[in-house]
């Protein structure tokens, strides 16, 4: 990351410049793409950056260094405050879903699921259909504070979602959680719903991107 900030500031980039490709940044910096991939995710979890499928990388905002260090042990510091709350709340709401859906809920979960598997299929990360299945299952929920509580932690769960699918395979492992959470849901089983949701809450806060951060 410092790297990549090195270079913003050597080529005098500013907000919506464009980053080169992976590739060649990667080889302009001497690194491997994989580990510029992470780099770039951390970036992206802060702000710094916007990535988009087809476009790269363009520059949000050219912070110091020092800024950026501050912001990741900030973000790491409440990762599992972040994880906690989403346990707490999205298991009951999986278990009240299976209880209350229609089956214009289940369309609309459905639908996120095809969403998200097209977007993995045309080589992004899924990031829209994660999210739309998220929401879909709050509405098939039928609990008007457990969704004002869901919104008002929307922003923080964004940070998560962007980190976790940012590790490689985990778009694909995320889908299928997904669709066992559906499963439980369409068959009307509370107890499986919340066990998969909570399953998958385990899964999504797995990330390796700031365990090297002390």
């Amino acid at each position: 990351m410092q790297q990549i900030l090195a270079f913003v500031e050597e080529e005098q980039l500013g907000p919506g410049d464009h980053l080169p490709a992976e590739r060649e940044l990667a080889d302009q910096l001497g690194v491997s793409r994989a580990t510029l991939a992470q780099a770039l995710v951390a970036l992206e979890v802060l702000g710094v950056i916007d990535v988009k499928h087809g476009t790269g990388a363009v520059l949000v905002y050219r912070p110091s260094v020092a800024t950026v260090l501050r912001e990741l042990h900030e973000h790491k510091n409440r990762l599992p405050d972040i994880v906690e709350a989403r346990s707490t709340l999205e298991v009951k709401l999986a278990s009240l879903a299976a209880e209350r859906r229609t089956d214009d809920d289940l369309k609309r979960i459905n639908h996120a699921l095809e969403v998200m598997a097209q977007e993995i299929a045309d080589g992004d990360r899924g990031e829209k259909g994660d999210e739309l299945f998220h929401e879909a299952i709050t509405g098939a929920a039928k609990s008007s504070v457990l969704q004002k509580l869901m919104t008002f932690i929307s922003e923080m769960v964004l940070e998560t979602r962007l980190e976790s699918l940012g590790q490689p395979g985990r778009p694909e492992r995320s889908l299928e959680s997904h669709r066992k959470i559906t499963e439980a849901i369409a068959a009307g089983d509370p107890k499986g719903a919340a066990a998969a949701m909570q399953e998958h809450i385990e899964l999504v806060s797995d990330v390796a991107l700031l365990k090297e951060i002390q």
